[in-house]
């Protein structure tokens, strides 16, 4: 298992062995230490290997990820697995805003808070966020799924298109276009898999979980609807 000091080797060299694996590598799990809130850490990574990044990472961490899974025992900053494209990222503590964004696919865990704009124009990433969410989580969210354990802020799905939003606490206010939905068995047993996915099989009651999607009020431009645009 290699261990990377990136006291003593730079993120630039770092990130360029990442994207110089390739498929069958006989490195898959790498260790790094002393990351001290650096940015952009195991960015743009596509073999199937995993990273353990033992302290906080600054912005972008994990960003574009493809196959790998990407651990942080610590919290992370702005665009935590930003434009994901399959695999996983699990944060240990907090993350700041816009986690997940414009996430394509794969599954973001974090154990902790996020901030505002979770989510924001995620196109089939799957995020699970096991405390609360901040403002504008979901916005302008096409496709994917955002399960939040803990409460969510203000405009909640703001402009929404397809995302699937499951929150178990308190929802501060729903965004333009968004509205709470029935949720059926089959919505249920989706969130199980998901909440199973994310190491949280048979922890929580699903009864205890409400359903956001679009109205899909504004998918068409009317003039009665301008003030919501």
């Amino acid at each position: 298992m290699p261990v990377v000091d990136l006291e003593v080797t730079s993120l630039r060299d770092f990130n360029q062995m990442l994207h110089g694996l390739g498929d069958g590598t006989n490195e898959t799990y790498f260790r790094v230490i002393n990351p001290r809130g650096r940015h952009a850490i195991a960015a743009g990574i596509d073999a199937a290997v995993t990273v353990e990044i033992d302290g906080n990472a600054g912005y972008y961490c994990a960003g574009m990820n493809k196959q790998a899974t990407v651990i942080i025992n610590g919290s992370a900053g702005v665009g935590v697995a930003e434009n994901m494209m399959s695999g996983s990222v699990r944060v240990k503590g907090d993350a700041s805003a816009s986690a997940g964004a414009a996430g394509c696919g794969g599954l973001l865990v974090i154990d902790g808070n996020a901030s505002g704009r979770c989510g924001i124009s995620a196109r089939g990433i799957e995020i699970v966020v096991k405390g609360s969410v901040g403002h504008m989580s979901a916005f302008m969210a096409q496709a994917g799924t955002l399960v939040v354990l803990g409460d969510a802020g203000e405009a909640l799905g703001d402009s929404i298109y397809e995302a699937r939003l499951f929150v178990r606490g308190e929802v501060k206010s729903l965004g333009s276009d968004c509205i709470e939905k029935p949720i059926s068995d089959g919505h249920k047993d989706k969130l199980g898999k998901l909440l199973e996915e994310a190491g949280m099989g048979g922890e929580v009651d699903l009864s205890e979980f409400r359903r956001f999607g679009s109205g899909r009020t504004l998918y068409h431009f009317h003039m009665d609807n301008l003030g919501a645009y």
